[in-house]
């Protein structure tokens, strides 16, 4: 037996080799480059002395392999760098490809990006079914495809679609359709791993090959019509100068597609663009709010959701699904009933296996009378923005509620302060701001008073992440960090709109710039009633005049609240805006630069007032909250890269041509500062 910290290497007595990575000190396995350097040390005993066969497979419960270091990505400073770190992964896995025997990949859990490309070099691959196996080519959501051979060997594989369906969108591929595709050779129950991974190599079957229906699309005379297709269904989803990966994987393919050094050439490119750059910081930003959990907090088991509407019915629902036993209160069982349908549909599309659909279901009941409070571990308030509606439900609940309780408020604009006022113990209220629609948005924002406890705020932290959100910790300030940086965006579309642009024309202009919708179409979906009410309190909060926004107060007064109400600025059919053609109109050239600045010089004045301790969480909070174009990076992160100076002049010549709403925040001297904090 052979021993290092990474990689354990046993003979079994039919003389098979199991190589067994656990990386030391980490909860999942990564692929950095002292782990493949490990690898190759002992592959090259392996390939002198051949065992009978070698079954690669994982320590740890979480999973096979989850990637490359990413983390390593990050200090490459140049093409040739990137190169030699690739063509070196590459070269031990080529190794691995070349051992004289058979190879078996014994996958559990995720195999994903260089995880799944060390399975690709084995001659075969055994996966354990069941709902955590996850087998995926994510590097394109890092702006980068696969570098360890993963863009020849999962084409040769599996066929140039499904291969290029993994590798163009990201998305992991589950049991079934990876046997399916022949992604994998053999699905079996979890407790038959290691069993079905021996007999595979014992018996050695001819490996699986692409079938000739996908073979034939990589010939030379077919190549050219395929690119074609995989171009054009890339561009319906991304562009190219602002996702340059997919169309890099494309190419790469049409060239040939089965050379190890074009696609270490090519990813080493990739790794030096502004988009990749950024994405990597997106992805790091992420694992960094992940980690904000961390351990102990007060063990919660049942959550009492107060509200019913929309956003308290989905935070019932997540919770349920999420393990946690839920009460849901209501004026009536006629306001609950609704939200119970709401959770059941949502139960139903996330959660296949009817055992767990049928136990998501018996965590959340009604709960008209409130008994579940005296039991609760969280009491979250999900009402309508009320002061005082507010603090009347809190003189309710607060008497009946268990003392280590966590008491938070949904608010997405009111201060925490005014609502501690007639608490009793003011230091347990804390603010969980979720995000509608709440299956979709990662992001909870974790507000605190002056008052509140610390321990309040990590346990909310913990819960947050309990319920798989990302929980960024700010101040109670106005609008907290999303709305107030939203708000601006948004009534300066409706500014534009007003001035007679054209409303798809301002839309066009956002989703150009990378942002997931336009803002006249977000303040529908948000509704108009609830942007003007919030924009509102907002505003009066930080000592500003409201916006004099006739249009979207004429809309409010017709009830034409937007989505919800089927018309606001644009006519809303089966769910989407009907939006009128513009013609010739073009966008002004200073559109884009008057919706992306005012929000990034809100962004200046939420770090300046510290509502959060640093730059980064700004960049995280908006990106993970509102989609903000992530392949630039964060708010932040782009008016650094375009150079605060530039930015600051150009504020000037806004605020010279629309107005003082443009004078720039006093804070972005700081923004210049190495740390980015205020």
């Amino acid at each position: 037996m052979t021993e290092a910290t990474a990689w354990k290497l046993e003979q079994d007595a039919d003389s098979i080799a199991w190589l067994t990575i656990d990386k030391a000190g980490t909860s999942a396995n990564v692929l950095s480059s002292s782990v493949l350097r490990e690898l190759d040390t002992l592959l090259e005993p392996l390939a002198r002395n051949p065992p009978r066969a070698v079954i690669v497979i994982s320590g740890k419960k979480s999973g096979f392999v989850a990637g490359a270091d990413i983390k390593e990505f990050t200090g490459i400073t140049n093409i040739e760098d990137g190169y030699r770190l690739i063509r070196a992964g590459q070269d031990v896995l080529n190794r691995l490809e070349a051992l004289p025997c058979p190879t078996v990949a014994a996958i559990h859990g995720f195999a994903l990006g260089g995880g799944l490309e060390l399975a690709l070099a084995c001659r075969y691959r055994v996966a354990a079914d069941d709902e955590k196996l996850s087998l995926g080519l994510p590097e394109v959501q890092l702006g980068i495809h696969p570098g360890f051979g993963g863009t020849v060997r999962s084409v040769r594989l599996v066929g140039v679609r499904p291969a290029m369906e993994m590798m163009l969108t990201g998305k992991p591929v589950r049991g079934e359709k990876a046997l399916r595709i022949g992604l994998v050779d053999r699905l079996v129950p979890p407790q038959d791993l290691r069993k079905a991974a021996k007999e595979i190599a014992l018996r050695a079957p001819a490996p699986r090959r692409a079938p000739f229906s996908e073979r034939v699309l990589s010939w030379p005379i077919v190549r050219g019509f395929v690119k074609s297709a995989l171009v054009s269904q890339v561009a319906a989803r991304a562009r190219r100068d602002h996702y340059p990966a997919p169309y890099a994987m494309i190419d790469l393919w049409a060239r040939g597609g089965d050379s190890y050094e074009a696609e270490a050439r090519s990813i080493a490119e990739l790794f030096l663009t502004e988009t990749s750059r950024s994405l990597v910081r997106v992805f790091l930003l992420q694992d960094r709010l992940k980690a904000l959990g961390g351990k102990g907090g007060p063990e919660i088991k049942h959550v009492h959701v107060v509200g019913a509407g929309v956003m308290g019915a989905d935070i019932a629902a997540w919770s349920a699904m999420r393990g946690f036993t839920v009460t849901l209160q209501d004026r009536g069982l006629e306001y609950i009933e609704p939200a119970l349908k709401r959770a059941y549909e949502l139960f139903d599309k996330r959660l296949r296996d009817p055992a767990k659909n049928t136990a998501a279901r018996g965590r959340l009941r009604a709960d008209v009378q409130a008994e579940g409070v005296p039991d609760a571990d969280v009491v979250i308030e999900a009402i309508f923005e009320s002061l005082e509606a507010k603090r009347e439900l809190y003189a309710g609940l607060e008497p009946r509620m268990k003392p280590g309780a966590i008491l938070a408020t949904n608010t997405s604009s009111l201060m925490l302060e005014p609502l501690t006022e007639k608490l009793a113990r003011p230091e347990r209220l804390v603010g969980l701001h979720f995000f509608n629609p709440v299956p979709q948005m990662p992001l909870i924002e974790i507000v605190q008073s002056a008052r509140t406890d610390p321990a309040v705020m990590q346990g909310a932290i913990a819960f947050a992440r309990k319920l798989d959100k990302l929980p960024v910790p700010c101040r109670s300030a106005p609008g907290f960090v999303v709305n107030r940086v939203l708000m601006p965006y948004l009534h300066e579309a409706m500014f534009a709109a007003q001035e007679g642009i054209p409303l798809a024309v301002i839309d066009q202009a956002a989703v150009d710039f990378g942002m997931p919708m336009g803002p006249i179409e977000l303040a529908d979906v948000v509704g108009l009633d609830v942007a003007t009410h919030v924009g509102e309190i907002i505003a009066a909060e930080l000592g500003r005049p409201a916006p004099d926004l006739t249009r979207l107060k004429e809309l409010v007064a017709a009830k034409k609240l937007g989505r919800k109400s089927s018309e606001g600025f644009y006519v809303w059919k089966d769910g989407k805006p009907l939006k009128p053609p513009v013609g010739g109109a073009t966008a002004p050239a200073d559109l884009i630069d008057r919706l992306i600045l005012m929000l990034v010089n809100e962004c200046v004045a939420c770090l300046r007032e510290r509502v959060v301790e640093e730059s980064d969480l700004v960049d995280a909070a908006v990106v993970f909250g509102t989609g903000f174009a992530p392949f630039r990076g964060g708010p932040l992160a782009y008016a650094r890269n375009r150079g605060v100076d530039v930015v600051v002049a150009r504020l000037a010549e806004l605020a010279a041509r629309h107005g003082a709403r443009f004078t720039a925040d006093p804070g972005w001297p700081q923004l210049g500062n190495a740390g980015g904090k205020a």
